[in-house]
């Protein structure tokens, strides 16, 4: 039995401390997809601890026909999208303000060879990127962060969103294309590929 099993097994037993355990391997993971679905550190803290209290209050349930980060990403993606649906009828639309919300400095790699205006270009692009993914509804939002941003597999995305491998890549094409969309209408087209190039 592997180390998560066994820990999903106590954890339905009642063991809280076998929980937390869960809860630190993937809260990290449950947070970067909580930021970048809801665009602010403090609703993806709170969006966070609505997934895993809700992951603990329904661990019962979990079946073990996928991983449970699998599972857990999907109750968090859920979470997100309720919320910004709840949401919607007063278009709150937030804006990422830190380049690094993890805080742990991995992503920020400098480049000595960029120049200052460069970088500052850059921070721009991938503010003006967040905001156009933030116009997009909650399922393209989803998939987005899912595939370009966090570099999900297709399989990974399929299990996460309970749809089948053609229904992701259908839905990744038209949320890349709605995305491009939002991007050309705001006048903030400035780059050529993926998201996640940026």
């Amino acid at each position: 039995m592997s180390a998560e099993l066994d820990l999903v097994e106590r954890s339905k037993g009642g063991d809280l401390t076998a929980f937390e355990e869960l809860v630190v391997m993937y809260q990290k993971q449950i947070y970067n997809l909580s930021y970048r679905m809801m665009g602010s550190e403090e609703d993806a803290c709170d969006m966070t601890q609505e997934a895993f209290l809700k992951a603990f209050k329904s661990i019962r349930k979990f079946n073990g026909k996928s991983s449970f980060g699998t599972w857990v990403y999907r109750i968090a993606v859920n979470v997100c999208i309720d919320e910004l649906r709840k949401r919607k009828k007063v278009k709150l639309y937030p804006v990422v303000h830190n380049d690094n919300p993890e805080g742990d400095g991995s992503k920020l790699i400098a480049d000595t060879e960029d120049l200052p205006e460069e970088r500052i270009e850059r921070q721009e692009t991938r503010k003006q990127v967040q905001r156009a993914i933030n116009r997009l509804t909650e399922d393209y939002r989803a998939i987005i962060i899912l595939r370009d941003i966090q570099g999900r597999s297709y399989q990974e995305i399929a299990g996460i969103l309970g749809l089948n491998i053609g229904t992701v890549k259908s839905r990744i094409n038209r949320a890349r294309h709605n995305l491009k969309e939002e991007l050309i209408k705001q006048g903030e087209l400035k780059f050529q590929g993926n998201v996640k190039s940026i």
